[in-house]
């Protein structure tokens, strides 16, 4: 039995459900991410005794569950999208967004699917956007090839946030301190490739590498449900 279909307890004297569990433990992920989460610590956030809330959740993988959902609920967007491109895009985006606002999703995106309504609602509206295009299985993998992407690019940008928090470097500030030593590689003459880029290339922001990226795999899906069967 999942926890969605576990019934809850009777309320006591401190009200509790599962809502307000949720919520106090996604309060405590933004501030200090998943490490700052534990039955303990939301317990205490909600001033409860932490063995009351075992009756509405059994560990902490079932409350991170609970979490994923019902940041999902963000993700959802409330007006009608139009074609499939736009719905897969708009989802992408908006997943990026919640991530950016709950940092600690990062962590949790790519793993097993969620199973909580909004979960639920989400890869529906992927998978109804493409009903009919392609057979089934070609449906499927479109979805997981632009669900991989998005997931690998929101990682990479939050880790870099990360990085840029633990270190006090921005981007800029890093790449002025390292860059006597990739000069020094790229004048060895072993990486042109390299090279070229570093000196030739554009810099772009996160969000239109992200956006760039996600329309070339959506072009991508775009060829694939062109073709014919074979």
């Amino acid at each position: 039995m999942t926890v969605w279909d576990r019934p809850e307890p009777p309320t006591r004297p401190v009200p509790l459900d599962r809502e307000r569990i949720v919520a106090a433990a996604i309060a405590l992920a933004d501030e200090g991410g998943l490490e700052a989460v534990s039955l303990r610590k939301v317990a205490a956030r909600l001033d409860a005794g932490p063995m009351r809330l075992y009756g509405y959740i059994s560990t902490k993988e079932e409350l991170f569950d609970l979490m994923v959902d019902e940041v999902h609920a963000e993700i959802l967007p409330e007006e009608q999208l139009g074609d499939w491109r736009e719905v897969l895009r708009i989802l992408a985006q908006r997943t990026r967004q919640a991530a950016l606002r709950h940092e600690w999703l990062a962590d949790l995106l790519g793993g097993r699917p969620t199973l909580g309504p909004n979960g639920l609602a989400v890869t529906e509206a992927k998978l109804a956007a493409l009903d009919g295009l392609a057979d089934l299985d070609t449906v499927m993998r479109a979805v997981e090839t632009v669900s991989a992407y998005f997931t690998g690019a929101i990682r990479r940008e939050i880790a870099n946030l990360r990085a840029e928090r633990a270190t006090g470097l921005s981007k800029r500030d890093w790449q002025r301190a390292s860059g006597p030593h990739v000069r020094r590689m790229l004048a060895t003459g072993r990486f042109p490739a390299l090279a070229k880029a570093v000196h030739d290339g554009t810099e772009v922001d996160a969000e239109a590498s992200f956006a760039t990226g996600l329309d070339w795999v959506l072009d991508a899906v775009a060829a694939k449900l062109a073709r014919p069967p074979a």
